[in-house]
Order: C-alpha cells, then sequence, then structure tokens
C-alpha cells in the first residue's frame, strides 16, 4: 500500500473507533447508572425512551432509559456556559481539551482483531489505527501523563482556590499512582520480549497474564482506578472540602468534557488491562473467525468497566493522607518488588538454572 492510502485507512478507522468511543461514553454513564441501581436497590433511569410491549393487560417497558444519556447530552447543550472573570481564558478552554483529547488517543495502538481481509485492504499484523508501533506501551504511557495537564491547569486558570486546591490534589494523586502503573506495565513488556501490544496479546496464548501475574493484575488496576479519580481516589472531588473540585468553575459543555473524558478514559484503561491481563482479543476460535475477536475485547472491557462501578458502590472514599499513604508505601513496594522477582526469574529460565532450582525445591519438601 501507499503512504496516501495507509494515512486514509487510518484516518477511517480512527474516526469509526472514536465514533465507537463516544458513544460508549454516553451508555457507560447509563450502565454505571443501572448497576448502581441494582447494587442499592433503586429502581435507575427508566424513563427516556422505552419500547412499550403489550402484556397481559397492561403493557412491558423494554430498554427504559435507553435514552438517557442522550436526554443528558441535550441538557449539557442546553445549559448556561458563563466564564468566571479574572481567569486565564485561553488556558480555561484548552484546558477540558487536553483531558479529552489523551482518552482517545490512547485507542489508537490498541489491537482490537487479529490480521483479517476485507475487500482490498488486508488488516496486519493485527487491527489498529496504527498497527505494528514497536513502542505501543511507551506511546500509551507518554499520552497518560498528558490528562494530568489538563487536570492542573484547569484548577490553575480558574482563578479560584478550590478549583487550586482540587488541581494540585489531583495532579499529586495521578503523578504518584503512574509511578507504581508504570512498574507494573513493565512485567508484561518482559513476559512478551516486546513493547508491540500485539506481540504482547500473541503472548498470552494459551494462558493470560492476569492468572501468571495475579498481583501485578491486581497493582495496575487500583492504579488505573486512582488514575481515573474513581471512587474510592475520588478526592478531588470531595465535595464536603472542595465544592466540586478542580472543574468547580466550569459549567455547560466545557464541565460536560472533563465528565466526558473521565468516561473515555475508563473505557481507554479497561482496554489496555484487557490487552496486557485479559489476552486481548484473544478467544476460542477467534484464528478461524477473526470477527470474534472484536466481541472478545469488548466484553473484557465492559467486565472491567462493570468492576469498576462495583467497587465505586461497595468502597468508602480514603481520606487525602490514606490516600497518599497508600501509593507510596503500598502499592509502590510492591509493584517494585514483584518487577525485581520477576525480572530475576525470567533471567533464571533464559540461563536454564530455573528449573534445576524448581526440582531441589519440590525435592526437598517432597522429600
Amino acid at each position: 500500500m501507499t503512504p496516501g492510502a495507509i494515512a486514509i485507512r487510518a484516518l477511517i478507522i480512527g474516526f469509526i473507533i472514536s465514533l465507537a468511543v463516544i458513544t460508549g461514553f454516553a451508555y457507560t454513564t447509563l450502565l454505571e447508572r443501572k448497576v448502581l441501581a441494582r447494587l442499592q436497590h433503586r429502581v435507575g433511569p427508566n424513563r427516556a425512551g422505552y419500547i412499550p410491549i403489550p402484556w397481559r393487560g397492561g403493557e412491558k417497558r423494554l430498554l427504559g432509559g435507553f435514552m438517557q444519556p442522550a436526554a443528558d447530552a441535550v441538557k449539557l447543550f442546553m445549559k448556561e456556559d458563563p466564564t468566571p472573570a479574572k481567569v486565564d481564558r485561553v488556558t480555561y478552554n484548552i484546558a477540558p481539551m487536553l483531558a479529552v483529547i489523551p482518552a482517545i488517543l490512547i485507542l489508537a495502538v490498541i489491537p482490537w482483531a487479529p490480521a483479517f481481509r476485507l475487500g482490498p485492504w488486508r488488516f496486519t499484523p493485527y487491527f489498529a489505527v496504527a498497527p505494528g508501533i514497536n513502542v505501543g506501551v511507551l506511546f500509551i504511557l507518554a499520552v497518560t501523563s498528558i490528562s494530568v495537564y489538563g487536570v492542573i491547569l484547569a484548577g490553575w486558570a480558574s482563578n479560584s482556590k478550590y478549583a487550586v486546591l482540587g488541581g494540585i490534589r489531583a495532579s499529586a494523586q495521578m503523578i504518584s499512582y503512574e509511578l507504581a502503573l508504570g512498574i507494573i506495565v513493565l512485567i508484561p513488556i518482559m513476559m512478551a520480549n516486546s513493547m508491540n501490544l500485539g506481540d504482547i496479546v500473541e503472548a498470552q496464548r494459551p494462558v493470560w497474564f492476569i492468572f501468571i501475574q495475579p498481583l501485578a493484575a491486581i497493582v495496575f488496576f487500583i492504579a488505573a482506578l486512582a488514575e481515573l479519580q474513581r471512587a474510592p481516589f475520588d478526592l478531588l472531588e470531595a465535595e464536603q472540602e472542595l465544592s466540586a473540585g478542580f472543574n468547580v468553575e466550569y459549567a455547560g459543555m466545557r464541565f460536560g468534557m472533563f465528565f466526558m473524558a473521565e468516561y473515555m478514559k475508563m473505557i481507554s484503561l479497561s482496554a489496555i488491562f484487557s490487552t496486557f491481563f485479559l489476552g486481548g482479543y484473544g478467544g476460542p476460535f477467534v484464528d478461524r473467525l477473526p470477527w470474534l475477536g472484536f466481541i472478545y475485547i469488548i466484553l473484557k472491557i465492559i467486565f472491567c468497566l462493570v468492576l469498576m462501578i462495583w467497587i465505586r458502590a461497595s468502597l468508602p472514599r480514603l481520606r487525602y493522607d490514606q490516600l497518599m499513604g497508600f501509593g507510596w508505601k503500598g502499592l509502590l513496594p510492591i509493584a517494585v518488588l514483584n518487577f525485581i522477582i520477576t525480572a530475576v526469574l525470567i533471567v533464571m529460565a533464559e540461563e536454564g538454572t530455573l528449573a534445576p532450582l524448581l526440582d531441589t525445591v519440590r525435592q526437598f519438601f517432597i522429600g
């Protein structure tokens, strides 16, 4: 293929995936409200949009609440969008974009399906916006770091002490937990011997990394929750302390962009977790039916989203000192120790000294 054809194909795929993620963001909010309602014995949204079905003299409502995300979007569009006096207008307007754009960019390197042909186009080595990038993991780490600037600049540009405190808290929290996240990401890199996400997915056949490295998967998931500022790590939106945190001076669609960024990052980090530890698009019969890869990874993403929502419904918010102490004194040492032990075991396996050591230990306990 010519460079022009490759660029056009990447633009088309990027547009499709971006549209799917934006739609997915809207219905992730509905999923959260429905799951939280079920866990807390409430009804949840069931009025905006439903299909009436005659049922035993009455009617049954199918897909109740299906149009609730559209109703929320219309409400946000109709909201007044004032700009407070004495804000830094340029930074104030750019900050929501810096929050949303990285959430979409992350998905550029995520493998969605194995190689297949569609008409004249052949998607190889796997289906992605930018397939075959040898530094895909490094790209993810770089892009996720940009979102910190959106939060801190939003707080600083708002010219409000509550927003500044929320921004400082958020940036300190995100940077602290990114250290553990960055170290844990090295585990699948070492086990696959590659930073190419396609190679990491292929290395998980037939056993997913979550079964080989369950501790690394747990640390990654907890650090991802803190990166998202989701409960129980939602200290930047502790209303009893900060009156909504860094985005307190935002309204209308500018507030909606921060709201959208949170849920889009939930989808993006769920896709990353699925790729690193749940086998990505891998699953039964995916070699013969490549389109199954899309279904498998979407189901894994939905599983991660439901787990995040379940945690929000179950755990109380941490105090700020508890949050920082847990990150620096808990997750970071665990991540470092896990990294060192994994590296030592991989080197021993490559040099052929691990198998005799395991035999010696087995004979010691059996004998």
